[in-house]
């Protein structure tokens, strides 16, 4: 049976490992207790957090136990890691609200039935210490030296760096230790912005306990360019349907830049590694096809086969066919507000398609909006209920951004 470490290795999820030759042996020859830690500053999961949602899957089915730990009581502090700014304070509400709606979406990835997986709250011990006991025992254990040298320390000190944020290194080692006494927990995995914190925590269960822990961090989704992936005009790619609809999430993946397919594929899904190989002797237009594969993977994974084959239908039916689809964007406008016409920018914007009328006027100019088969020409152009067939009307942006206006 082959060594989940090396399966993790070879897709390229891996950026950093503390005890590599040791980890590998553990992984390999016992159940391993493993957490990774969601703060939920949001009321979704995100694009960024899909790699450790993957990790955690392959890990589990390996044989070892996930902790998903939801950090409550750090949500309320904040993580300087990788900011360059204080996050904002968030209330008690907020937080549960945003977990438990992290725990609808994480399930589909781990199975939490029979103590196969747990999940825990760290506001459940954060939020009730006691400040001067949590000096003493915990922080008597950490060099502000060494807390400074740290790169998510230091890319702080210029900006100012709040007393209440150099806490989370503390905060997020002490997680590590409860969850070593708690559960036996003896490894933590993160996004590689997380290596100090992830030093932290196991230099402070071999202070403190005496015993070795571990730690492993996962590759940022970056582009080839080294940007972050998950971004568009509309903002983040969410996991949750109502934030980024299934149709959206497919072409997110469909159009991601030829370099990145193979990457994504190795990362975001669980094709074998000679299923991936093969893709990736695809060339040119050939490409397509993988781009196509990665799509409709990912899109099962976080919603579901029904949804997934409703996104490449509609998908299809565009590209292939240039016609409608059922499942593309749509903006509904009442008859009465769309009136006897409505300007092509105004009608931009109403769709969302165009943050701006600038934007609008710029992307008419370089000939990228087109409604129907026809191309807008002018930014004069008024769209009149008589444009529509069947009460609908297709713009699209560009090469590859279709939606659909439905008059009522």
């Amino acid at each position: 049976m082959s060594n989940v470490f090396d399966m993790l290795k070879e897709r390229g999820v891996i950026a950093q490992v503390t005890h590599e030759d040791e980890v590998r042996e553990l992984l390999g020859k016992e159940k391993v207790t493993f957490y990774v830690g969601f703060d939920p500053t949001a009321d979704s999961l995100h694009v960024g957090h899909f790699v450790p949602m993957m990790a955690m899957a392959h890990m589990q089915r390996a044989g070892h136990r996930p902790i998903a730990i939801i950090g409550g009581g750090t949500a309320m502090v904040g993580d300087p890691s990788g900011k360059t700014d204080m996050r904002k304070m968030m209330t008690r509400e907020d937080i549960q609200h945003n977990a438990d709606r992290f725990k609808q979406q994480l399930s589909k990835f781990i199975d939490f039935t029979d103590g196969k997986a747990i999940m825990v709250d760290n506001a459940d011990w954060l939020l009730e210490l006691n400040y001067v006991n949590f000096l003493r025992e915990i922080g008597a254990h950490f060099s502000v030296n060494r807390m400074l040298s740290a790169e998510c320390y230091k890319s702080r000190l210029e900006r100012g760096l709040t007393f209440i944020e150099f806490n989370y290194m503390l905060m997020q080692s002490y997680d590590f230790l409860k969850l070593n006494q708690l559960y036996g927990c003896n490894m933590q995995l993160g996004g590689d912005d997380q290596w100090a914190n992830i030093l932290g925590g196991m230099e402070l269960i071999r202070k403190a306990e005496g015993k070795e822990a571990y730690g492993m961090t996962f590759s940022l989704l970056t582009t080839s360019e080294g940007k972050k992936m998950g971004k568009t005009e509309k903002g983040a790619v969410w996991l949750d349907p109502d934030k980024t609809s299934p149709y959206d999430f497919y072409q997110y993946w469909r159009n991601v830049n030829d370099a990145d397919v193979v990457k994504c594929l190795k990362l975001l899904t669980f094709l074998p590694m000679e299923e991936i190989n093969r893709l990736a002797q695809l060339k040119d237009q050939e490409i397509n096809e993988a781009k196509k594969i990665l799509a409709f993977e990912v899109t099962r994974l976080v919603h579901n086969e029904e949804e997934a084959i409703k996104a490449r239908d509609a998908a299809e039916a565009l590209f292939g066919k240039g016609g409608a689809a059922a499942d593309m964007p749509t903006t509904e406008i009442p008859a009465s507000e769309f009136g006897d016409g409505m300007n092509v920018l105004d009608l931009l914007l109403r769709s969302k398609l165009i943050p701006s009328k600038g934007e609008g006027r710029r992307l008419v100019a370089q000939g990228g909006v087109y409604i129907g088969e026809g191309k807008v020409e002018s930014i004069d152009l008024v769209i009149k209920p008589a444009d529509f067939e069947n009460n609908e009307l297709i713009i699209r942006k560009g090469k590859k951004v279709y939606h659909k206006i439905v008059l009522q």
